[in-house]
């Protein structure tokens, strides 16, 4: 019989409903083997064992009174990026070590709506800047598949804890493939939909144009059941888009027939593992048979999205990072001196060197007379890319790529190398300078026997287009269903 913390969130769900198991049963397996193993994986920063208890009793009573929604009694757990309510927010980062925010962000309150149980607060890059979770201020997180891997970042505790099965669903953020890229190198489904369909109303910010809330599952069904409990309108986010949210999992018992699917010629050239390129030809193979229509298509403007990417990120980190300076927010340190040494203290203790790194960077590019030659250029070669996939859907409905060019690669192998790290996302930073939705679903296992992700990008706010792909191919593989065995290899 299958372990409760091993179930999918749409099987749990159907049990709480019957009553077959309760909210309870299901929070406390899953705090059991975050106990047992999050001292290998390292996925959590804090464990809200009080918390999940309490939300898991209302939840059984929810249900039982019939007032519950699918998501009524399941555990889900948080990047620490989102303001939890009596519940420390660090973004892990030492500058925000111990800070306990006073309200809920929107997410949080939604899912709170939905009868969700939170279990804790997981691990990330600081302040979201990094591609491996090895930028945490407070630890590094593994892989499951793989203790001595790197488990992707931003969001590698929201990654980790769902293939660890420490939790059903998890939330993270995606701002050049944060939750795309963690959620291939372990083996899961994670999206980032359409910029604006998630409010960022309690979400620390990064790069407020890039920005974006999406949930990890292990299946595409879980994942589509998780987003639809939290996207719409918020008031309270000016980038929030007024649209509809449709039925995520409604169009997902749909086969293929009818659909084509564009094949980017740019996304497959020199530099792509041999493993991971022959199980992404094998996944378009099986997606062929599944009825779709697969046609090449072009996005020329590619080369340059890692370069306009980091340039725009790093100008918008250095502004949204300039209230960390122990006055407004932060730890404070040097206040016994004057206020350029207390400034200068504080924000050298408080922000690691990836964090130093953009913020010298951004502030360059937006200093006087670079900020044409840079940001200003950089904007425009954005709106190229976002015009080469509105050429590209023109003869498609979906596109698809790898999610990465490689797999989890070992702790360490990158730290002291940027330029090879910030390479680790080259196939997934033109989606969200695009803003469009996209989404990686396993697709295999490479020699070593780490996962293999492939990446479905929708057209704006066609977040179905994907969750339909993905529940086809899905359902006609069982990558999905392996789990880790927390493995020490090295």
């Amino acid at each position: 019989m299958t372990a409760l913390n091993e179930l999918s969130i749409e099987e749990a769900s159907s049990l709480l409903a019957a009553r077959k198991i309760s909210a309870r049963e299901l929070t406390d397996a899953c705090l059991a083997r975050i106990e047992a193993t999050d001292g290998k994986v390292g996925s959590f920063l804090e464990v809200t064992a009080t918390l999940a208890r309490e939300q898991a009793a209302e939840a059984d009573a929810r249900i039982a009174s019939g007032d519950a929604t699918p998501l009524t009694g399941i555990p889900v757990g948080l990047k620490d990026i989102f303001l939890t309510k009596g519940v420390a927010t660090t973004c892990a980062s030492r500058i925000l070590k111990g800070f306990i925010p006073t309200f809920d962000g929107t997410v949080v309150e939604r899912l709170q709506r939905a009868g969700a149980v939170m279990v804790g607060k997981l691990n990330m890059d600081e302040f979201a800047m990094g591609s491996s979770c090895e930028n945490s201020g407070l630890g590094v997180t593994r892989n499951p598949w793989n203790l001595g891997r790197v488990a992707g970042g931003s969001s590698g505790g929201s990654a980790s804890s769902v293939a660890a099965r420490q939790v059903l669903g998890s939330f993270g953020t995606d701002t050049g493939g944060s939750i795309r890229l963690p959620a291939s190198y372990c083996g899961i489904t994670g999206i980032k939909p359409t910029y604006g369909r998630v409010s960022r109303f309690g979400v620390i910010a990064f790069a407020s144009s890039l920005d974006q809330v999406g949930p990890m599952a292990t299946t595409a069904r879980g994942t589509a059941m998780l987003l639809q409990a939290v996207a719409g309108k918020d008031v309270r986010d000016s980038t929030s888009i007024d649209a509809p949210v449709p039925d995520y999992t409604a169009a997902m018992s749909k086969r293929l027939d009818g659909m084509t699917l564009g094949i980017p010629r740019e996304y497959f050239v020199g530099g792509l593992d041999e493993d991971v390129d022959a199980a992404v030809r094998a996944a378009m193979d099986k997606l062929r048979d599944l009825g779709a229509k697969l046609v090449e298509v072009t996005l020329p403007h590619t080369d340059y999205a890692t370069a306009t990417y980091y340039i725009i990120t790093s100008a918008e980190a250095s502004s949204n990072l300039g209230r960390y300076d122990g006055v407004r927010y932060g730890q404070r340190r040097g206040e016994d001196k004057g206020v350029r040494e207390m400034y200068g203290e504080t924000r050298d203790e408080g922000f690691g060197a990836e964090v130093k790194r953009r913020i010298m960077l951004g502030t360059y590019v937006l200093s006087a007379g670079y900020y044409d030659a840079y940001y200003a250029k950089a904007m425009r070669v954005r709106t190229l890319i976002r015009r080469d996939f509105e050429d590209a859907f023109k003869s498609c409905d979906a596109i698809v790529t790898p999610t990465a060019p490689g797999t989890a690669f070992p702790i360490g192998s990158r730290v002291n190398d940027p330029l090879k790290m910030y390479l680790s996302d080259i196939l997934t930073i033109s989606v969200p300078l695009a803003g469009l939705p996209g989404l990686s679903v396993p697709c295999g296992f490479d020699r070593d026997g780490m996962p293999i992700g492939l990446q479905l990008i929708g057209r704006p706010l066609d977040e179905s287009a994907v969750f339909r792909v993905a529940a086809a191919y899905e359902g006609a593989t069982d990558w999905n269903r392996r789990v880790p065995s927390l493995a020490e290899s090295a």
